[in-house]
């Protein structure tokens, strides 16, 4: 026998070898292209990023995280373009369990609706199949839990997503059973946790008996441990940090976050503005002041779409900083700039519950009350119930009550 001829045990090796490479290969490919989607989209590249990954779904039909990607990225575009996607939408002002919102793009919320479903259908199967996999029972948990966020956020039913977060939770509960050390799988449960930990006793005693479990510190640090260290997961975590930090009034941490964050992603924008925003909460005008001027210029030379009435967002927060450093004159353009007729109506609304305080501050109660009035009625339209009361209140100063 010649030794140069190949046996057939040889050969069926390198069939074997051509038909699995270029699935190897497609897979690589499409995890390659799911990070540098999700890049594009934390960097505001919406739809370059939604590009990439309907490549990626192309090469990986069949992974759920190819389609759970892309969702992810149509879900947060769709959030943009409604101009819901800061960080003031979630400290607990705009509450409400059915929350009127304007529907989203017929085709993007088409699209959502096809990949989600079948990001959680290929994640069924692959759990009943493998019922012991920690990937697949985290891959189903993101893909229902994706699914709640989409039916609160973008649908505004806060409630009607409530089973789909319970279940999202119990999957991750079952990650975290079967591989401790599988910390990406902490993140959804650790925010459910501490959700479920601020809730009136009522509604949390309804949480506890539906299943889910609680812990302020205890969700903290579960967020805090995916945060630092790192995998998919990671940037999701720094994000819901910097709300959770802001909720706390832990605005040294929260600003040590957004820091960071903008280190990786440095064309987004609306970092920098969170990064103002937190700084005014924190009562740090000069710091909110110089991160908003800069951040104002920035978005002033950017010629990529912005959210819907962005420009006067980030007047109303610059000049709330001014206020708060007695920049009286500096403050009033910039809050007269924020309720401006494209202005989102609880911006405007904030804005003039701001002037309305101003005017107090110089002795004018006509104005403050005139102002005051205004910022209520916006404030309402916004949906935006913690505003509503400041505005009342502002009103019953300037009457003298």
């Amino acid at each position: 026998m010649d030794s140069r001829r190949p046996t057939r045990a040889a050969c069926a090796i390198l069939v074997l070898g051509v038909a699995v490479m270029p699935h190897a290969l497609r897979a690589q490919d499409a995890a390659a292209l799911r990070q540098e989607g999700f890049a594009l989209a934390y960097n505001l590249d919406y739809e370059k990023a939604a590009a990439r990954l309907r490549t990626a779904v192309s090469l990986a039909p069949d992974d759920p995280a190819t389609h759970r990607s892309l969702a992810t990225v149509l879900w947060l575009h769709m959030l943009f373009r409604r101009g819901a996607i800061t960080v003031d939408h979630y400290l607990g002002s705009f509450s409400r369990t059915r929350v009127d919102l304007k529907k989203p793009p017929p085709e993007l919320d088409a699209a959502f609706r096809a990949h989600v479903a079948r990001a959680i259908e290929l994640s069924e199967k692959r759990t009943a199949g493998r019922p012991r996999d920690p990937q697949s029972h985290f891959d189903l948990g993101v893909g229902v839990g994706l699914h709640a966020s989409y039916l609160a956020t973008v649908e505004g039913r806060m409630l009607a997503g409530f089973n789909a977060a319970r279940r999202a939770y119990d999957e991750h509960e079952k990650v975290l059973a079967l591989d401790s050390a599988r910390k990406d799988a902490g993140l959804i449960v650790g925010i459910y946790r501490y959700v479920v930990s601020t809730l009136p006793p009522p509604m949390r005693m309804m949480a506890y008996v539906a299943g889910f479990g609680g812990g302020r510190d205890r969700g903290l640090q579960m967020i805090e441990e995916t945060a630092a260290r790192g995998g998919e997961s990671r940037t999701d975590a720094l994000f819901a940090l910097v709300l959770v930090y802001n909720r706390e009034r832990r605005y040294g941490d929260a600003l040590r976050v957004l820091e960071e964050l903008r280190r990786m992603y440095p064309r987004n924008r609306l970092v920098l503005l969170e990064a103002g925003a937190t700084a005014v909460r924190g009562k740090r005008g000069a710091q909110a002041d110089a991160l908003l001027t800069e951040g104002l210029a920035l978005t002033t030379a950017d010629s990529r779409p912005k959210m819907p009435g962005e420009h006067a967002l980030w007047r109303y927060k610059r000049g709330a900083a001014r206020a708060l450093m007695g920049r009286t004159e500096g403050a009033e353009e910039d809050l007269r700039a924020a309720t401006s007729a494209d202005a989102q109506p609880w911006v405007s609304g904030r804005a003039r519950v701001e002037l309305a305080r101003l005017a107090l501050a110089r002795g004018d109660r006509t104005r403050a009350a005139r102002e005051s009035t205004q910022a209520e009625a916006l404030c309402g339209q916004g949906n935006d119930s913690a505003c509503v009361a400041d505005a009342r209140k502002l009103f019953r100063s300037a009457h003298g009550r």
